[in-house]
């Protein structure tokens, strides 16, 4: 629920708005959900929650899905609290049920699951993504992201947006639906992968019973649930799929992969000399870790036209030293390209909900063991904070 920009945000547009229920959240201790200007008619929707005593803390609508990007907001690392506010409501990641419609809504109907995008477009005129509705390639920088910058994120117990921000999903994927928006992050960037490789003949034969990147060989760094996912879009498009992460095998990441086809490599038995000879040209790499040092060196070991896409985010660190020398190099005569992601827009929202579906009909047990774990409120502290295990925890709320 929108609260400090509520009555700007909706005046004027109530017609177009929804109202969703999460199906379950996490509160905050200094959140209050009434600002005193909230327009008539919706005063219902921003009555102030019940809190918990940790200032930064998550929400999400059903399940509450924990990753290391809330860890830092809760530590202070990361986010930015609303104009006029001490307190960042967070929880980006939600899945909640349409209640109520505005009259010229069209996109949903009551009843509906959805989830919502996430970031909100800038207010100047001359950003064309913005005006555009792709907000995910702003170009000034002053856009808006739910539970993360300069907007609060969805722990209420109704929230209040625009449909356009909305995204419906079936109800046979309720359980596993949190898992859409990280897996957002590894679609846009395979649609970008596909476009920018237009530059040259990367097409694969086509070939009966194989996807499209049959021919092409793919790495991912790291197996967190972003890589998971990641190695699971990969294999669908039919990347011959390699993931390298610190923890020795077997371990339940390991297993994970196992089911869906991909391999598992650990930089405990395998430099990353080591894996590249095993991998052979290295078409593509995705990095899902935020470790840079590990991401540049792996650059070095890039393959022949291939591609080198970052997702991570990460911390300040001390600087690292890297062979300029040789990047430089291997982009050139290598014929080689480096980009990075962040966000995501409608397309990427819609392959995730739609692959998502998919990966369910061909590897249900993997796609429900990325969540390891089911928590009650009560645990929340220790999730948010502490060293939880597993790859995927939960908790899981009324």
């Amino acid at each position: 629920m929108e609260t400090d920009s509520f009555s700007a945000e909706i005046a004027g547009q109530l017609y177009c708005h929804i109202v969703v229920r999460p199906l379950g959240r996490i509160n905050h201790e200094s959140y209050r959900g009434d600002t005193g200007n909230e327009t008539s008619g919706f005063d219902r929707y921003t009555r102030t929650s019940t809190l918990l005593p940790h200032r930064r803390q998550a929400a999400h609508a059903r399940s509450r899905r924990l990753r290391h990007g809330q860890r830092e907001i809760c530590a202070f690392e990361y986010g930015t609290a609303p104009a006029g506010s001490a307190d960042l409501v967070i929880g980006h990641e939600s899945l909640g049920e349409v209640i109520e419609i505005g009259a010229y809504v069209t996109r949903v109907k009551v009843g509906d699951l959805v989830v919502p995008m996430v970031r909100r477009p800038c207010p100047h005129n001359y950003c064309p993504a913005c005006r555009s509705g792709r907000q995910d390639f702003c170009f000034t920088g002053d856009f808006t992201e739910r539970g993360i910058k300069g907007r609060h994120g969805f722990m209420a117990q109704f929230v209040v947006d625009d449909e356009q921000y909305m995204n419906p999903v079936s109800k046979e994927l309720r359980d596993v639906a949190v898992l859409v928006e990280p897996l957002t992050i590894a679609e846009k960037a395979l649609i970008q992968v596909w476009d920018v490789q237009q530059r040259l003949p990367w097409s694969c034969p086509v070939t009966a019973g194989k996807a499209q990147a049959h021919c092409h060989r793919a790495i991912v760094l790291g197996a967190g649930p972003v890589g998971l996912l990641g190695a699971m879009a990969l294999v669908k498009n039919g990347f011959d799929t390699y993931v390298y992460a610190r923890e020795p095998a077997p371990n339940p990441k390991a297993d994970v992969l196992a089911m869906i086809g991909a391999k598992y490599l650990s930089a405990e038995t395998h430099s990353l000399e080591a894996l590249a000879s095993e991998v052979g040209n290295v078409d593509l790499v995705y990095e899902a870790t935020g470790a840079s040092r590990l991401a540049f060196d792996m650059i070095q070991h890039l393959g022949t036209n291939g591609i080198f896409v970052f997702t991570g985010v990460p911390g300040r660190k001390g600087p690292v030293e890297i062979d300029t020398d040789l990047m430089m190099r291997n982009l050139v005569l290598k014929n080689q390209v480096v980009f990075g992601t962040v966000n995501a827009g409608r397309d990427a929202f819609e392959a995730s909900i739609r692959d998502l579906g998919a990966f369910v009909d061909s590897w249900p047990e993997a796609v429900r063991s990325v969540i390891t774990g089911r928590f009650p409120m009560a645990a929340h502290r220790d999730l948010l904070l502490g060293k939880s295990g597993g790859i995927k925890n939960v908790i899981e709320l009324n």
